[in-house]
C-alpha cells in the first residue's frame, strides 16, 4: 500500500477529511449515524395507538427505560402477592397463633409480612427450603397459588422476551458495516459518475446485501405547491444488478449522472449554491442470526467531492488479500471537467454539427429553389400533346440529348426542346390547333434560346452586347 500511495502521491494530491470539518454544517434529515431526526408532536387522541401495540412500544424504548419497567414490574408483582398471602394469614388469625399440632394454619411459618414475602419468593421461584409451606385446610391458599403461577410465568415470558428481542436486535451490527464519509464526483468510463464506499469489517458475510440511494431536496411543482424534503430515487444499478452486493472487501457504488439522473443539470459551480441530501441504505440478512439488518448514512451537499477519487485499500499479500482500513475514508484530486453533462451534451452537439459536411444536392436545392419550381410549373403548363413529346426525352439516344446547349439551364431546356421536336415530327393527322401550337412554342423556344445566349456573350464579351452580332456562332456545330 506504500507504493501505492507513492504512485498516487506524484500525480495527484491526497485529500483528508479536515475540509469536510471545516465546511458550515446544517441541519439533516438524517444523521451520519444513521438516526433520523425527526420528531412527532401534536398527536392529540392518536396517543393510545402507541398502547395497542405495547410489546413493539416496549421494544423501540432506549435501554435505560426498560431497565426500569423491567425492575418496577418484578418488584410491584412480588410485593402484591406477599402482600396477599399476608392478608390470607390475617384474616384466617394465623399470625397471633402458635403453629403446633393442635393448630393448623393456612401457610405453615408465616408469622409477618416479611415470612410472607420470602413465602411467595420460594413458590415463585421454586426454590423450596420446605420450612414455609401451604396446608391443605387454606382453600382460598389453594387458588391464590394458582394465579400466583400463571401471572408469574406471564410476567416472565412477557418482560424476558422483550430484553431478548431488544438485546437481539441488529442494530449494533450497522456498527461494523462502513460507509464512506464523503462522496465524490469524477469520470469512469468516460461518464461523469457520483460515488461512495462501503465496508464490512467482520468476517461474516451479509446475505443478499443490497444498496439504495435517495436524493432528498425541496421543490416547488410547475401548479405553485411546494414539496419539502421531496424524495427522489438515484439508480445505483437496478436494472444491471449492481445494487445486489457480494459485500467481502469494499465495494465503490456508482451512480451514473446522465439524462434521467436528477443531477443532469449539476455542475461544479451549481454545486456550491445546491441544498440537497442523499441518504444511503444498506440492508442484508446477518448470516449468524439471519436477521435484517439496515446500515443508513448521508451525504450533504457539502460532503460531496468534485473532481476526486477514493485511494485503492487493496492489496496482494502472499497467498491473501488484504484490506487496509485507515485509507477507507481518503481520497485524490484527479482531472474532471467542471460542466454538468448536460453543458457536455450539448457542446458536443454543437461542435458535432458545424463539422458534418452539408449535401451538394441540398445545398443546390437551398440556392436555387426557384428555378426548380419554375420548370416543373412551366412542364405541368405545357399541353397534353407537348407534355407527350417532352417524355419521350428519357427515351433518346445519348448522343441526341448532347446536341443541346449547356449555357443555361433554359438554354439546355430549350434546345432539348427544339431538338427533340425536329427528331420526332408531328404526324401529318393532327389537327391544326395542336400545329399552331407547336409553331408559337417553337417561336418562343427560339426567343429564348436567343436571349440566353445573348446574356451569354454580354457576359463574356461586354463589348459584344450589340443587337447586330450574329447569335448563331455561338451555337454548336450541330445546331
Amino acid at each position: 500500500m506504500s507504493a501505492v500511495r507513492r504512485k498516487f502521491g506524484d500525480e495527484y494530491q491526497a485529500v483528508g477529511l479536515a475540509r469536510c470539518s471545516a465546511r458550515r454544517e446544517r441541519q439533516r434529515f438524517v444523521d451520519k449515524n444513521g438516526r433520523c431526526n425527526v420528531q412527532h408532536g401534536n398527536l392529540g387522541g392518536e396517543s393510545s395507538r402507541y398502547l395497542s401495540d405495547f410489546f413493539t412500544t416496549l421494544v423501540d424504548l432506549k435501554w435505560r427505560w426498560n431497565l426500569l419497567i423491567f425492575l418496577l414490574t418484578y418488584t410491584v408483582a412480588w410485593l402484591v402477592m406477599a402482600s396477599m398471602w399476608w392478608g390470607i394469614a390475617y384474616l384466617r388469625g394465623d399470625l397471633h397463633q402458635a403453629h403446633g399440632d393442635t393448630y393448623s394454619p393456612c401457610v405453615a411459618n408465616v408469622y409477618n409480612f416479611p415470612s410472607a414475602f420470602l413465602f411467595f419468593i420460594e413458590t415463585e421461584a421454586t426454590i423450596g427450603y420446605g420450612h414455609r409451606y401451604i396446608t391443605e385446610r387454606c382453600p382460598e391458599g389453594i387458588v391464590l397459588f394458582l394465579f400466583q403461577s400463571l401471572l408469574g410465568s406471564v410476567v416472565d415470558a412477557f418482560l424476558i422476551g422483550c430484553m431478548f428481542i431488544k438485546m437481539s436486535q441488529p442494530k449494533k451490527r450497522a456498527e461494523t458495516l462502513m460507509l464512506s464519509r464523503a462522496a465524490v464526483i469524477s469520470q469512469r468510463d468516460a461518464k461523469l459518475c457520483l460515488m461512495f464506499r462501503v465496508g464490512n469489517l467482520r468476517n461474516s458475510h451479509m446475505v443478499s446485501a443490497q444498496i439504495r440511494c435517495k436524493l432528498i431536496k425541496s421543490r416547488q411543482t410547475p401548479e405553485g405547491e411546494f414539496l419539502p424534503l421531496d424524495q427522489c430515487e438515484l439508480d445505483v444499478g437496478f436494472g444491471t444488478g449492481a445494487d445486489q452486493l457480494f459485500l467481502v472487501s469494499p465495494l465503490t457504488i456508482c451512480h451514473e449522472i446522465n439524462s434521467e439522473s436528477p443531477f443532469f443539470c449539476l455542475s461544479q459551480r451549481s454545486l456550491r449554491s445546491e441544498q440537497f441530501e442523499i441518504v444511503v441504505i444498506l440492508e442484508g440478512i446477518v448470516e449468524t442470526t439471519g436477521m435484517t439488518c439496515q446500515a443508513r448514512t448521508s451525504y450533504t451537499e457539502d460532503e460531496v467531492l468534485w473532481g476526486h477519487r477514493f485511494l485503492p485499500v487493496m492489496s496482494l499479500e502472499d497467498g491473501f488479500f488484504r484490506v487496509d482500513y485507515s485509507q477507507f475514508h481518503a481520497t485524490f484530486e484527479v482531472p474532471t471537467p467542471p460542466y454538468s453533462v448536460k453543458e457536455q451534451e450539448e457542446n458536443l452537439a454543437q461542435s458535432s454539427l458545424l463539422n458534418s459536411p452539408i449535401d451538394k444536392k441540398t445545398r443546390r436545392e437551398q440556392v436555387c429553389p426557384l428555378d426548380s419550381a419554375d420548370t416543373t410549373g412551366e412542364k405541368n403548363k405545357l399541353p397534353a400533346k407537348l407534355q407527350k413529346i417532352s417524355s419521350r426525352k428519357e427515351g433518346l439516344p445519348p448522343r441526341a440529348l448532347r446536341m443541346s446547349s449547356s449555357n443555361t439551364e433554359k438554354t439546355f431546356s430549350t434546345g432539348d426542346l427544339l431538338k427533340i421536336q425536329e427528331i420526332s415530327p408531328i404526324s401529318d393527322g393532327e389537327d391544326s390547333d395542336n400545329r399552331m401550337q407547336l409553331e408559337a412554342l417553337k417561336i418562343n423556344a427560339k426567343a429564348l434560346t436567343q436571349s440566353s445566349s445573348q446574356l451569354e456573350l454580354q457576359k463574356d464579351f461586354p463589348g459584344l452586347g450589340s443587337p447586330e452580332v450574329k447569335l448563331e456562332d455561338n451555337f454548336p456545330a450541330k445546331l
